[in-house]
């Protein structure tokens, strides 16, 4: 039942109550007054009538007919013994023979020196009589009056105040609802702004003008903006801790109790092989190797934290799992594959310096122990002495390599760039590996676009045409061809340096720019190469916002590509 249905009719109870008892009491009050009034009457007619009886008993009765007949009451004369001797409902002549009256109430009263009163149904007339004795006469003297015109009277009044008490309840009713509808409207928009709460709409408050509803829509209000704050704060938490997961570099994944993925970051989704769009399976499905379904399996049974370091489809994944509070599980994984990398080139680097050095100081060793330990004659000391300073260069060399790549990893080096004619200089460092390329009859031919300006560092540019024509040189057969083209290319310059040599296999193309890195390495050592050459022009070319490659066929040449950005 609605609050407007309940307060109206509470408020007909009360209203039928409260008028109910009102017209009961009217009735009941007016009745006693109306008997009060009449008993006045009788008393002093009693009186009248108890004045005018002379000692002769014989007109008695008379008297008593002729009062009563002004009067319109009903007079009874009563001697002590209760028996009646005089009654004005009665003819003059001998009485009949009528009950004895010494056990009315009245009677009783009147004997005993008080005013008797009594209301009740006549034996003899059949109707409701009041009835007022005192003594006097022959006993006592009685007065009955009809009560129908007093109960008449009382019963109009009653009707009067029934009808006022309708028409009263009537309009009480339509207060009731009148209030119970301003009541209750500010109280719907009130829950009305609740479920707005609930379900983050704005929220409309009522002003009701009531105080007390007042005060509610005033706490309401407060709690509301407290909640928007909190929840505002919550966002924002929120946002941020999304922001920092979806940044982070390690893979963050977060699963519920049954094994559903919640949380994916863009690491995680890498590293597993899956595009931002993919739907993830269940925890349960997502890994095929068998050590990362453990990880997982020790986590969700509780045994606390898990890691273990796995291989997943060529990569190496640190996963660490830890159980959630509420149930489910977060992985992290750490992407140790450049790391490994990283190590595994360290190791070879150490190992490759190591083995670069230890020819040369080993032929430096032997020799120098032997011109110390059993000296030659001069032309072979001269021999023993000019390897000893080839070798003492070769490793010179090769630190200088060291040392310039190491320069250039770390990014201390800032190209300054100008305008460079990259085929003059090309001409220029050609000639001066004349003592090399005389003896063996290469062609060399440097040609450049004359619109196109390559903007570089020319001490770099050198340093890269340098190790290319040197590279190139060392593996050019006698009456081979060297070229070096300067041309247009896209938005950029593309510096070409091309020979006619024995070319390099299509599996060493993607490696031939690491350090110490050789397509033959027996060869390579032979022609007196450090392995570093290439690894320098890469990074000299990148430092400049470049890129470079290779395209090379076994036997057929190789071709290297700079391109500088315009």
């Amino acid at each position: 039942m609605t609050f407007v249905r309940r307060f109206i009719a509470g408020t007909f109870i009360v209203l039928l109550l409260a008028l109910g008892t009102l017209v009961w009491h009217a009735g009941w009050t007016l009745r006693a007054t109306l008997a009060n009034d009449v008993a006045a009457v009788l008393q002093r007619e009693a009186r009248l009538v108890r004045s005018a009886l002379d000692a002769d008993s014989t007109g008695w009765q008379e008297i008593v007919r002729r009062y009563s007949a002004a009067t319109g009451n009903r007079i009874t004369l009563i001697d002590r013994s209760g028996r009646v001797v005089a009654d004005s409902d009665f003819r003059p002549g001998p009485l009949p023979a009528i009950e004895n009256h010494a056990d009315r109430p009245e009677v009783r009263a009147a004997l005993a020196g008080s005013v008797g009163r009594d209301v009740r149904e006549s034996e003899t007339v059949g109707r409701d009589l009041m009835y007022v004795a005192i003594e006097g006469g022959p006993g006592v003297v009685r007065i009955a009056e009809d009560m129908s015109r007093a109960t008449a009277i009382v019963e109009q009044v009653q009707r009067a105040l029934a009808g006022s008490a309708l028409l009263a309840l009537l309009v009480g009713l339509v207060a009731a609802s009148v209030a119970a509808r301003a009541v209750a409207r500010p109280l719907v928009e009130l829950s009305g702004a609740a479920r707005a709460i609930a379900s983050g709409s704005p929220p409309r408050f009522p002003h009701s003008g009531i105080a007390e509803i007042d005060s509610l829509v005033r706490a309401l209000r407060e709690m509301h903006q407290q909640l928007a704050a909190r929840f505002e704060e919550l966002r924002r938490e929120k946002a941020e801790s999304g922001a920092l997961v979806e940044s982070m570099v390690e893979g963050v994944l977060a699963a519920d109790a049954r094994g559903r993925i919640s949380t994916a970051n863009p690491a995680a989704r890498r590293m597993l092989g899956y595009d931002l769009e993919d739907p993830l399976p269940d925890l349960g499905e997502l890994f095929r190797v068998k050590a990362a379904r453990e990880v997982v399996a020790g986590a969700r049974e509780g045994t606390g934290g898990q890691s273990r370091t796995v291989m997943l489809d060529g990569r190496t994944l640190l996963i660490t799992a830890r159980a959630l509070p509420a149930g489910g599980v977060v992985l992290v994984l750490h992407d140790l594959t450049e790391t490994r990398r990283l190590e595994a080139v360290r190791r070879d680097f150490v190992a490759n310096v190591s083995h670069e050095l230890r020819t040369p100081l080993t032929s430096i060793s032997g020799y120098a122990e032997t011109l110390l330990t059993d000296p030659p004659d001069s032309a072979t000391s001269r021999r023993f002495l000019e390897t000893i300073h080839g070798n003492a260069r070769r490793m010179q060399r090769l630190v200088d390599d060291l040392l310039d790549l190491s320069r250039l990893e770390a990014g201390r080096w800032q190209p300054e760039k100008t305008d460079v004619d990259a085929a003059a200089l090309a001409r220029e460092i050609w000639n001066g590996l004349a003592d090399r390329r005389d003896a063996r009859g290469i062609l060399f031919e440097a040609a450049a676009d004359p619109e196109v300006r390559l903007s570089a560092d020319p001490d770099a540019l050198r340093h890269i045409l340098t190790n290319l024509l040197d590279n190139s040189l060392r593996h050019t057969p006698a009456g081979g061809r060297i070229g070096v083209a300067v041309r247009a290319d896209g938005a950029g310059v593309a510096l070409d340096v091309s020979d006619s040599g024995r070319g390099i296999g299509r599996e060493h193309l993607p490696r031939i720019f690491e350090r110490f890195y050789r397509a033959d390495a027996s060869r390579s050592r032979e022609e007196g190469g450090t392995g570093l050459g290439l690894a320098i022009v890469k990074h000299l070319v990148e430092g400049h916002g470049g890129r470079v490659a290779a395209e090379s066929e076994p036997g057929r040449g190789t071709t290297i590509t700079c391109w500088f950005p315009a």
